[in-house]
């Protein structure tokens, strides 16, 4: 097995170590977590959507702007939130004091020197050749965070209006999903949004907490508002749930990567494969309801996590357009298949490196950075042609013959980019490629 080295613990602002003396006059550990010691009559902001029947389109855009909401989501709400504990300093360093710049080329990588996040973020604690690991409570999770972490409770309304409660209740019976900073940001309102948080999830990819993300980021409406999502394998350094997301006023470079249509579902999801970008991967568009775009995303990271495969997922264009990217930049690590020169960078190329916001840890890799040093970096995270095509077969399988959001077994046709109905393979990936490694491996040692 790989592990990485054991390092302290990094615990967040005002929280103090597990042995530490606890209760104090009665008040839970005296960190004032959200675990349950703390989290009895604890009150949050309490952000309520209504559900989506129907995608977005811009005829539905342009009726929601005669409509004028309770809460303008993303400015007034999560900015003026993530703005009070910026002031209320519960960050490890300024990020809006980091330098960043459009690099010159074709698809315009932004780099940004954020040395604070190399000396401060947490190191990693788990495994890292495992995608699909137990929830372990004795590391780091977020239910250690401090309760003024916590900007607002993200939840479906029954109701058909959008509602804003500013002190609710933590409903402990039916754990809520809560959006609460990244103390190391890597961008102006970096949050993460956690589903069901009280339950402990592991970082695994499941139908409702997918579908919670795409709701986040349809409400934002914003096409500078986008979530991530790592797998543990592909440098989630967390195994507790989450999906981050920020906000960047320029596009991404992925987001201007051509694509080649594949197939569309039953349910009006057309998929189709990235060209002309260094890390191969599938987009994710359309479907008759948010509902059948999630269940196909859904199926296919579970499909990856169940075959041990790593994967990235970046969700754009207000829950629009989802890209999705296997990767094998930590296995070539351990393989010793990646230059010295690219792992004297430190840089740990996910999600957000993926889609080309490079976070450099050296001030000379900013200096120098150009988009044929990224475009070296995104190459070596990417599958080969073939190995691509093998576990391309195993996701349209997966999506062909899934599950929906009750578990239900879906058997869908699916339309070839000639417009015929195909039926997909079965089995396409043998046995011996399921696994993200095999045969002795050394130690793998990531920073």
């Amino acid at each position: 097995m790989l592990r990485i080295k054991r390092v302290p613990t990094i615990v967040s602002n005002n929280q103090k170590e597990e042995g530490e003396e606890s209760a104090r006059h009665g008040r839970g550990c005296g960190r004032n977590c959200l675990n349950k010691c703390c989290i009895q009559g604890a009150k949050f902001p309490l952000y309520g959507f209504k559900r989506m029947n129907k995608m977005i389109n811009d005829k539905d855009l342009l009726s929601d702007c005669n409509r004028k909401p309770q809460v303008a989501f993303l400015d007034s709400l999560l900015l003026g939130e993530w703005e009070d504990r910026m002031q209320r300093g519960l960050f490890r360093y300024d990020v809006t004091a980091c330098e960043t710049k459009v690099i010159p080329g074709e698809y315009g990588f932004i780099a940004q020197l954020n040395e604070g996040r190399h000396l401060k973020k947490r190191p990693t604690e788990f495994q890292v050749d495992k995608v699909l690991q137990p929830f372990d409570g004795s590391k780091f999770n977020f239910m250690k965070v401090g309760q003024e972490e916590v900007l607002f409770q993200f939840e479906e309304m029954d109701d058909d209006e959008i509602q804003f409660f500013p002190n609710a209740p933590i409903d402990i019976e039916n754990s809520p999903s809560v959006v609460a900073i990244n103390v190391s940001p890597i961008e102006y309102g970096h949050v993460l949004l956690i589903p069901r948080i009280l339950e402990c999830l592991p970082q695994r990819i499941d139908h409702e907490s997918f579908l919670l993300a795409l709701h986040m980021a349809a409400e934002a409406g914003s096409p500078y508002f986008r979530l991530g999502y790592n797998s543990l394998g592909a440098f989630a350094t967390i195994n507790h749930l989450h999906f981050q997301a920020y906000y960047l006023a320029v596009p991404f470079p992925i987001e201007k990567a051509p694509t080649r249509k594949l197939t569309t579902f039953d349910g009006g999801v057309k998929i189709s494969e990235l060209l002309n970008y260094p890390v191969r991967g599938l987009v994710f568009e359309g479907g008759n309801t948010l509902q059948d775009l999630s269940n196909a995303v859904s199926n296919s990271g579970i499909c990856l996590q169940d075959n041990n495969i790593p994967y990235n997922v970046l969700i754009s264009d207000s829950g629009k357009r989802i890209f999705l990217f296997p990767q094998c930049y930590a296995e070539k690590q351990a393989l010793g298949e990646v230059s010295q020169e690219l792992l004297d960078t430190q840089v740990n190329p996910a999600v957000w490196e993926i889609s080309g916001h490079m976070v450099l840890k050296r001030k000379k890799d900013y200096e120098e950075a150009s988009e044929e040093n990224a475009w070296k970096l995104l190459a070596e995270v990417s599958f080969s042609e073939d190995r691509f095509q093998e576990v391309k077969a195993l996701i349209l399988e997966a999506i062909a013959c899934g599950n929906d959001e009750k578990g239900n077994v879906i058997h869908s046709s699916i339309e070839g980019a000639d417009g015929t109905s195909q039926c997909p393979k079965v089995g396409a990936m043998n046995k011996g490629s399921n696994t993200m490694l095999s045969g002795k491996q050394d130690c793998l040692l990531l920073h």
